[in-house]
């Protein structure tokens, strides 16, 4: 799940600043070929590198990361509050790396509220052994060989889990994985969507069966266990 475009996006303006400082690109080039290579391989860093540029993910990651204006992330009580109250599993899958996914949860308030992060390094974890730079290629959602191995590092069966992202595209990805979709940061539903969230604090009015399934109880007959009356209760609580 991404919280918002700032917090665990792949992409950032400061993608066209790498490409005038570490590749040589005038702006004008760089800002096309940004939006190219997020196109045609789903990110700055996929594409430079099948072209042949040798970039580390860790190089990258920190010139981009390391100018973001991370003041302007203030803890979510309400979305913390939310997240708390869920009983299933959480897990972030993000295409961003390990160090910023965790600072921006840790600034939002929620770093005790997920149970595993699968970042940038989980689903490409042989590529700092690359003896050039498109031998192994950089894996990313909504690549499905990304999607598939972040469903076995979370060992969950996909058609019993809910995949929140606030791209069509990767909705699109997680629904031919079988997963059940939400799509947030939109008013209207895609075809691939089976919900939509318009905003994540208000994720219990728009998935209330996320609080009417008792994530311990594998007996699909068994499965309800908190009523409407019950979600109510806990609108009224996490709202207040």
């Amino acid at each position: 799940m991404d919280f918002g475009k700032l917090s665990l996006a792949s992409t950032s303006p400061f993608d066209c600043l790498f490409f005038v400082e570490k590749c040589g690109f005038g702006r004008d080039q760089a800002a096309i070929l940004r939006v190219e290579l997020f196109k045609t391989y789903g990110s700055t860093l996929a594409g430079l590198r099948a072209l042949g540029y040798n970039i580390s993910a860790d190089d990258y990651h920190s010139f981009v990361h390391g100018r973001l204006p991370y003041e302007r992330i203030k803890p979510n009580l309400q979305l913390r509050n939310i997240l708390l109250s869920i009983t299933q599993r959480k897990i972030i899958f993000t295409n961003s790396d390990w160090i910023h996914a965790n600072k921006v949860l840790d600034l939002l308030g929620l770093e005790d509220c997920f149970e595993q992060i699968i970042c940038f390094e989980t689903i490409n974890p042989n590529l700092p052994k690359a003896t050039r730079p498109n031998e192994i290629p950089v894996l990313l959602k909504p690549s499905l060989d990304a999607m598939r191995i972040a469903i076995t590092a979370a060992n969950v069966n996909p058609h019993r889990t809910l995949f929140l992202d606030d791209s069509v595209r990767n909705v699109a990805a997680g629904k031919a994985m079988g997963l059940k979709t939400a799509l947030v940061g939109r008013s209207t539903k895609t075809n691939e969507a089976d919900y939509v969230v318009e905003n994540v604090n208000n994720l219990m009015q728009a998935i209330p069966e996320i609080w009417m399934i008792d994530g311990a109880m594998e007996d699909d007959q068994n499965r309800i266990g908190r009523s409407r009356s019950d979600v109510e209760a806990l609108l009224m609580t996490v709202g207040a």
